[in-house]
């Protein structure tokens, strides 16, 4: 004869074995769900606007799946324990300093982003946030900016505890024998601020950024009296840092060749400052001195996004896909700047 114990174990091992069937089914249910999602979300990229607003969690589907990137990033090192950087993001938001951003309304979407990255001393106060956003988790800094970023320390550092910093020049500012002006001068800033995290780019790496413009453009940095821009630097190191890359403010390569491009000043926190298309075409065919050669860069930005989960936004724009002419059999997308002769490179 069975006793109520015995009518309750059973109730309970009944109880059980449902809840189990439940949560199995349940999880099948929505790992289908989840893979279907991403097939659709896949084929709604070709609407540009619907994948803006979905491109987090677009990213986020596709990382499950992806193998990570290393979280340590060697030629990055700390200016106190000289450790390299750790430092990984599935989504980025690579904000520009282009007056093409004013009054496009981004602010909250570039926000949005898992990593927002900046250049220089562009501001995210004084009436821009709505325009370009207001977080910042690394910010690229030229050599040259540094005093501009001294300057504006309460804006730019003391308000930016949990920012990566990474300060980039030439080996002679960089060394670390008492003699590197850059360098010393970060190290008195650090012991101000010391909960700051700033990193310095290494000598070698560099060279490699050197070596990387060369094969890109067929060009040597040097015999061309050419300098990298921040934003050569700054996408370099977002392709070693980012699965996705939202860039926002950055105009096509041939954007200044229009019979009328818009006017815009070149830094959008500089409103009576050059203007953008004549810096860039200045600086493109500038023969005597140094110059940065924006456009060549921008050529080489648009073949790798080619490739690479690169976007561009503020101005929208997609790289022009290559004619089969160009490609050989099992070659990818990505091509060399060789590939193509811009009239803006005469003179260099």
């Amino acid at each position: 004869m069975k006793t109520p114990m015995h009518h309750g174990i059973a109730v309970f091992l009944v109880i059980t074995l449902c809840a189990s069937l439940f949560l199995v089914y349940n999880a099948g249910f929505h790992g289908s769900t989840t893979e279907s999602g991403m097939v659709g979300a896949a084929g709604g990229s070709r609407d540009r606007s619907g994948a803006r607003r979905s491109w987090q969690t677009e990213q986020q589907q596709k990382a499950s799946v992806r193998p990570p990137h290393p979280a340590v990033l060697q030629g990055y090192s700390s200016i106190i324990d000289h450790k390299p950087l750790k430092m990984r993001c599935r989504s980025c938001a690579l904000v520009t300093s282009s007056g093409h951003l004013i009054g496009g309304g981004r602010g909250e979407e570039i926000d949005g982003a898992e990593c927002v990255i900046r250049m220089n001393d562009a501001p995210t106060v004084r009436g821009y946030g709505g325009d370009v956003g207001r977080r910042t988790s690394l910010r690229v800094i030229a050599h040259s900016s540094m005093q501009r970023v001294l300057r504006n320390r309460r804006e730019l550092l003391n308000a930016s505890q949990d920012t990566v910093f990474i300060f980039w020049g030439p080996s002679s500012y960089m060394r670390r024998d008492g003699k590197g002006l850059v360098y010393n001068n970060l190290r008195l800033m650090n012991q101000v601020l010391p909960k700051l995290k700033v990193y310095i780019i290494s000598w070698q790496k560099m060279l490699q950024f050197d070596e990387l413009f060369k094969k890109e453009t067929g060009k040597d940095r040097r015999i061309s009296n050419s300098w990298l821009s921040t934003g050569w630097f700054t996408m370099t190191i977002a392709l070693e840092l980012c699965d996705r890359i939202n860039v926002y403010g950055m105009v096509a390569p041939d954007h200044c060749r229009e019979p009328q491009p818009p006017s815009v000043p070149y830094h959008y926190y500089e409103p009576l400052g050059p203007e953008e298309c004549a810096m860039y075409i200045s600086h493109e065919r500038g023969r005597r001195g140094s110059h940065h050669r924006f456009i060549t860069e921008k050529r080489v930005f648009a073949s790798w996004a080619r490739t690479f989960n690169i976007h561009f936004y503020q101005p929208d724009w997609e790289p022009t896909p290559l004619a089969p002419a160009n490609r050989t059999q099992g070659e990818t997308v990505s091509v060399s700047i060789h590939d193509w002769r811009p009239e803006m490179e005469v003179g260099w």
